[in-house]
């Protein structure tokens, strides 16, 4: 049986099923910073990108960029940083928009509210604006929910796996991709419907097992994971090209 992994709120169909919210209209945080468009209109930026709204008003991310460019993104968290090298060629519009997002505060002092360590699914999901890092979120609460204000399709699905190490996006459903992102830390059970663009550092593998360890605070109802018990803040997120 694989693991499903679709939109907040909760809906299982069954044990190893896991619902994890992708895009959405609601709950963008503000950003602290405009974002510079020169760095996805540099020589070579020839990969068109579609994006589009869900919500009012929201910002979009640079419709070209260029695939043939190598960047790691770095997340600095409350419980260490998390390097990853961003798959670029294979997920450019993926990369492009994660590269918005981080430029723009997009996820600053928000919090990674969900842990799954068993049943197939051994991952920390991120990514949700309305997760703020100052709350106390409970397995009950309506977090997982939020998005950028748009969305953008699949790549990188051809024989996709997640072994330990990969990030993906997380979804609602085929070409619903937002701001919500997981970090796979033990190689985990799933079909190839979720974008991978990164590839975590040793270092930041380290950091996913220290939260793991720690367990989760409740369990969502009807499948495995919860809240990490040991809060995740994301304080920033930074790019820098190779």
């Amino acid at each position: 049986m694989h693991t499903v992994i679709k939109k907040l709120p909760f809906a299982f169909a069954a044990v190893l099923a896991l619902t994890i919210g992708g895009c959405s209209s609601s709950g963008r945080q503000g950003s602290a910073a405009a974002y510079d468009s020169s760095a996805a209109t540099v020589a070579g930026a020839t990969k068109s990108c579609t994006y589009t709204a869900t919500g009012s008003g929201a910002p979009l991310p640079p419709a070209k960029t260029n695939p043939s460019l190598r960047y790691t993104a770095t997340m600095h968290t409350s419980q260490g940083n998390i390097a990853f090298k961003l798959l670029n060629s294979q997920a450019p519009c993926t990369v492009n928009s994660f590269m918005f997002l981080a430029q723009t505060g997009f996820w600053a002092s928000t919090q990674c509210h969900r842990l799954s360590d068993g049943g197939g699914l051994f991952m920390l999901q991120c990514g949700d604006p309305t997760a703020k890092g100052s709350k106390t979120l409970t397995c009950g609460s309506n977090v997982g929910s939020g998005g950028p204000g748009y969305s953008f399709d699949d790549e990188n699905l051809t024989g996709a796996t997640y072994p330990a190490g990969t990030v993906a996006m997380a979804n609602a459903g085929p070409n619903t991709n937002g701001s919500q992102f997981f970090l796979v830390f033990q190689a985990s059970q799933l079909p190839p419907d979720y974008t991978p663009f990164g590839t975590i550092s040793p270092a930041g593998l380290a950091v996913l097992h220290k939260v793991a360890t720690a367990g989760t605070t409740c369990t969502f109802a009807g499948a495995g994971g919860g809240v990490p018990r040991d809060k995740v803040v994301i304080n920033s997120v930074s790019v820098a090209k190779d």
